[in-house]
């Protein structure tokens, strides 16, 4: 999402267009999509798996498809992950720069998404480069709109994830139905169970997750890549690294805590989401989200709460290192174009 803050503020910054967001947004989701899939098709069968079948050889047996099986599911965010991520990229930019001109009378509203001469993307001008508790507030308002707005296309789409992952284990009862696909489970489920209690099961806690995480993702990812530029900043002369390897190495590691960080805060409401969408669909055996929060800690525990939580982490730090800096060498390959 950032690159190197301009020192020159906007002198030698070129604006990056809604088309080069879009292809850069959607390559950096695909590829991070690629990498954390096989994390999530663990962490999603670690939360909704009986204790007695939760054991590390139950997650790849045999009955539950072996390694192929990971891969399961992916086509769904896979091909909505270019519009997932435009939706992001461009939410966030244009809340920010409206919070901009109703509270601080567009001061930075010019230099918000201009892309600097090195290759690098203006999140935040010098003058706000430390996060102060105003710059915090703005960071996580704007954050938590942009999460808002993509829930509300990451739900079905998560709920079509969720039931492929955990179909080839729960298939050991006859009647349990196979789906062909993710294409096939959406319109299957639309068709039996309608779209708002059926595709969109699991809405509300998916707000719940989606809307301070990113509020939380996008302000610690400011904090932490102004302090890794810094420590970079550091190194010794005699070993001089080149700017675009700094401001790579601050957006990779940046993005990778942040997005571990958020994880850890926000992890119970996607347990509570991953057992919502892996439930029955019919009418009568639905449950909302805090019925079903008491159920998992009255059956298994608090700690069931933070199950998959390890491999949720592990996952959530390679994902989001690669997002930031693959968006903005995309980005510097299509300005050089």
């Amino acid at each position: 999402m950032s690159g190197n803050n301009n020192e020159n503020g906007s002198n030698d910054s070129s604006e990056v267009t809604v088309l080069q967001d879009l292809v850069a947004g959607g390559i950096a989701g695909s590829a991070s999509v690629i990498v954390g899939h096989p994390f999530d098709t663990i962490k999603v069968r670690l939360q909704t798996m009986s204790s007695a079948s939760s054991s590390r050889n139950g997650v790849l047996s045999a009955s539950s498809g072996g390694f192929k099986s990971l891969f399961k599911g992916m086509g769904a965010p896979l091909s909505t992950a270019a519009a997932v991520n435009a939706i992001i990229f461009a939410s966030y930019g244009s809340s920010t720069r409206l919070w901009e001109n109703t509270f601080e009378n567009g001061q930075h509203a010019s230099n918000h998404g201009a892309k600097t001469s090195d290759g690098g993307v203006i999140i935040q001008n010098e003058e706000s480069k430390t996060m102060n508790q105003e710059s915090f507030l703005k960071t996580f308002t704007c954050g938590s709109i942009a999460g808002t707005i993509q829930a509300f296309l990451i739900c079905p789409m998560e709920h079509i994830k969720c039931r492929l992952q955990v179909q080839a284990a729960a298939a050991t009862a006859a009647s349990q139905q196979l789906y062909k696909g993710p294409i096939d489970c959406g319109l299957s489920i639309v068709k039996e169970h309608g779209l708002f209690r059926g595709l969109y099961r699991g809405m509300g806690v998916t707000l719940w997750r989606e809307t301070p995480a990113f509020g939380f993702y996008f302000a610690t990812y400011d904090t932490f890549k102004d302090r890794v530029e810094s420590l970079l900043e550091d190194k010794d002369e005699s070993h001089p690294i080149p700017s675009h390897a700094h401001a790579w190495a601050a957006s990779a590691l940046a993005g990778g805590i942040s997005g571990a960080w958020t994880w850890a805060i926000i992890y119970p409401f996607d347990v509570i989401k991953s057992k919502m969408q892996t439930s029955p669909l019919e009418r009568h055996l639905q449950k909302g989200m805090w019925t079903v929060a008491s159920d998992i800690v009255k059956e298994h525990g608090w700690r069931h709460m933070f199950r998959g939580l390890g491999v949720t982490l592990v996952r959530a730090f390679p994902v989001n290192a690669i997002i930031f800096p693959v968006y903005e060498f995309v980005l510097l390959q299509l300005g050089d174009g």
